[in-house]
């Protein structure tokens, strides 16, 4: 029996390892007839991998598998969305099986496309479930959705940030933001903990904003952060 923690799930497997299971999706961002928002499919492939791989390494653990449902046709839409995927692989230094599907049957008039990514981690060491009472919450990057993403001016936190921050002695643990927000995370939070947070007074951050593909996360530290960063980094306040 496996369980859930938070937007993965975990399946523990022989020898005290787990499994790590990831997934997302994107509809209606394209350059079809009914897309809402435009953008390359390219990207669209890009941002949405990048949502798991950053659920998956918040985790500490490491990615051995793909999936990728594309929800139209091969050319041109799913060929883009692919290297857009590939692309974000390189960039973490990493090559995974890709097992993949696209729509043979109908034409298609509005851009979709779902990821899965497994991953595998020893038990002991998770990165989850270890925030405490008094621990310092900071934000790192700035959330963005939907035609903001397109120029973002190095304001959207990467993998290589997260992987950075992993490294720092005073994190305890880093929770992606999503499309509830960084509110909608913290309530999270506070349902599995019980742990609130006293905010800082004049954060000049939409708190409720949804942060679109994974374009911020959530950083829980023992301490306060001394380190310098790539992205913006705000101190949010204290958990209580």
């Amino acid at each position: 029996m496996g369980s859930k923690y938070r937007d993965v799930d975990l399946v523990p497997l022989p020898n005290d390892d787990v499994l790590v299971i990831a997934c997302d999706s994107c509809g209606a961002i394209g350059f079809k007839e009914h897309d809402v928002v435009e953008a390359p499919p390219f990207i669209v492939g890009k941002y949405t991998v990048r949502v798991c791989l950053m659920e998956i390494f918040a985790v500490g653990a490491l990615p051995i598998a793909i999936t990728v449902s594309i929800c139209n046709e091969m050319e041109p839409t799913g060929r883009e969305m692919i290297k857009g995927i590939q692309d974000e692989l390189e960039s973490c230094n990493l090559q995974l099986p890709m097992t993949i599907s696209t729509e043979k049957n109908m034409p298609t008039t509005m851009t979709a496309i779902g990821v899965n990514i497994v991953g595998t981690c020893k038990e002991n060491h998770l990165i989850h479930e270890r925030v405490s009472e008094g621990d310092e919450v900071y934000l790192m990057g700035i959330p963005k959705v939907g035609q903001e993403v397109l120029p973002d001016q190095g304001e959207i936190a990467t993998i290589s940030d997260v992987m950075m921050a992993l490294q720092w002695d005073s994190v305890k643990e880093i929770i992606p933001l999503g499309s509830s927000g960084i509110k909608g995370e913290l309530d999270k939070l506070w349902t599995y903990t019980g742990l609130d947070i006293e905010m800082d007074e004049d954060i000049a951050i939409d708190l409720e904003k949804s942060a679109g593909p994974c374009t911020a996360v959530l950083l829980f530290c023992e301490t306060p952060i001394v380190e310098d960063c790539n992205v913006p980094l705000v101190r949010l306040g204290k958990l209580k």
